[in-house]
């Protein structure tokens, strides 16, 4: 016989295991994270109590919606009922329709999912539980917290399981684990807005640097003065893409461009090149800032005024601030992960990428070529966006430009593979050398004899335009027009062997067929 206290023990005990079990059962339905979970005894992050607090203060204030709709999505909600739910106030704010009790009842009715959340007495209870909506923001930042921790549980457990089998590929397994963890802070890591005041202020700010700045640049300056004239320096957080048939100079531009920054204006940059080697790349680097030939430093045949030469003129790409990685099949979630160590060590203020077409965007996206390079294009914007900082990356044209008629200067549509590119791009450059296609003269008889147009075909806060180099191809390196007298070779009596001098002149960008301006 059990006294009365015993037998309320026995009673609330046995309630307890029958809803324990009750709550296992319905936990583990279908879910693997749930399940792998309650495998260790243990129970997925949730605020249940506040996932009823925030639907609940939607369906009563409209504040509160506008505050949370944007920072949410269904899959946040723990509960599957719940998750209907949410989906029910979202439809309703998409269609600009009230949002109440009996609008929300009325809209999971239409969508046959009335009696699965609990029929309306449930929905009515839901707003029982709010006090004031004052703190739903707040709310809505733990029910973030609580999804995200879900979901790295479940990549956790997958690459735990999928690490156990022997024939799992380690590096597709690498490559799982990041995009899984770019995909969950993508999603959910977003900036909020800033008031006006603080924004006001920062571009007034930006206004008066600009004036008291002595080279009157806003921007990470390119070392050729035409074009900091119309782009005044690489600006913050743009997304520039310099594209070119291949040979035509691309990767010579963009290592001169770096160099620039780095030595002639103390700019620490970032060069990730997926084509070449970092050797390579110096072995260029070195050719251009000496006037010694690619060819003989190759092969080593240098006479012992050259070494003299070589030893004298390296000292400043010695102490530069470049950082070059050649990592082949580099992923945007390596690059991003790479520029953030990057920028926190040294402040890089600008990253150069050689090429965007070699990049990998991982995960799910390798089957479709065009949705990968449109992923890795928004990614790449996303990045200059975070770090604050200029991105530019090199890019491919199509051979639309070799079967067109006529002039073969490029057009924003030969970009390659995604019109994804174009769009999110600030500024689109060209590189454009005649010569390439056997063209000789202007018209007039003028020679364009290593003459390289950059053409700015889009630029997103500002105008655009051609600026006229001389392209040495010998030295890999792009002069301004005015530097065309030059050194070729060293002489041992002289130390110089100058070529003869000829300038010319802007007025050749008239016979070249120009496109017009491009609009946004």
């Amino acid at each position: 016989t059990f006294t009365s206290k015993a037998k309320s023990y026995l009673y609330f005990w046995t309630m307890n295991q029958k809803t324990t079990r009750s709550t296992k059962k319905s936990i583990t339905a279908g879910d693997p994270l749930k399940e792998v979970l309650l495998q260790h005894g243990r129970v997925p992050p949730q605020a249940v109590d506040l996932e009823e607090v925030v639907l609940g203060a939607m369906m009563l204030e409209k504040d509160a919606v506008n505050a949370i709709i944007d920072i949410l999505n269904p899959e946040v909600f723990y509960k599957d009922a719940h998750q209907k739910i949410f989906k029910a106030i979202h439809q309703l704010f998409s269609k600009s329709e009230a949002i109440d009790i009996l609008t929300v009842t009325n809209e999971l009715k239409s969508m046959g999912e009335l009696e699965i959340v609990g029929g309306p007495y449930y929905i009515s209870q839901l707003t029982n539980r709010v006090v004031s909506a004052a703190n739903i923001e707040f709310h809505a930042r733990i029910l973030i917290q609580k999804y995200i921790q879900r979901e790295l549980i479940m990549i956790s457990s997958d690459i735990i399981k999928d690490a156990y089998e022997d024939t799992t590929d380690v590096f597709d397994l690498l490559d799982k684990a990041e995009s899984g963890l770019f995909a969950v802070s993508e999603s959910n890591l977003r900036r909020s807005f800033e008031a006006m005041p603080e924004l006001v202020k920062r571009a007034i700010e930006d206004i008066e640097n600009a004036r008291n700045s002595d080279a009157n640049l806003r921007g990470v300056p390119s070392g050729y003065t035409d074009l900091d004239r119309i782009t005044q320096g690489w600006q913050k957080s743009d997304l520039i893409i310099l594209a070119a048939r291949p040979s035509m100079g691309k990767t010579a531009f963009a290592l001169n461009l770096a160099r620039n920054a780095a030595v002639d204006f103390n700019k620490p940059i970032a060069f990730f090149s997926l084509e070449m080697s970092s050797v390579q790349l110096v072995t260029r680097l070195i050719s251009s800032e000496t006037y010694l030939a690619a060819e003989k430093l190759r092969k080593g045949d240098l006479q012992e005024y050259e070494w003299q030469q070589l030893n004298t003129k390296i000292n400043p790409l010695v102490n530069a601030q470049m950082y070059i990685d050649d990592t082949p099949q580099l992923s945007i979630f390596e690059l991003r992960a790479k520029c953030r160590r990057l920028k926190q060590q040294f402040d890089i203020q600008m990253v150069f990428i050689d090429y965007l077409q070699l990049m990998t965007a991982g995960g799910d996206n390798r089957g479709n070529r065009e949705q990968e390079i449109s992923n890795i294009s928004r990614s790449l914007k996303s990045l200059a966006k975070e770090l604050d900082i200029p991105v530019l990356a090199l890019s491919q044209l199509s051979r639309n430009v070799e079967s067109r008629p006529g002039s073969k200067k490029p057009i924003l549509s030969d970009l390659r593979e995604s019109g994804a590119i174009e769009q999110d791009a600030d500024m689109v450059i060209f590189i454009y050398r005649p010569e390439y296609y056997g063209i000789n003269d202007d018209g007039e008889g003028n020679s364009v004899q290593g003459l390289a147009v950059i053409n700015i075909a889009k630029h997103r806060n500002g105008k655009l335009g051609d600026v006229n180099l001389k392209f040495v191809g010998q030295f890999a390196k792009f002069e301004e027009p005015e530097s065309f007298e030059r050194p070729t070779e060293l002489s041992p009596n002289t130390g110089f062997e100058m070529l003869p001098t000829k300038t010319i002149g802007s007025k050749m960008n008239d016979d070249f067929d120009p496109e017009p301006d491009y609009e946004e």
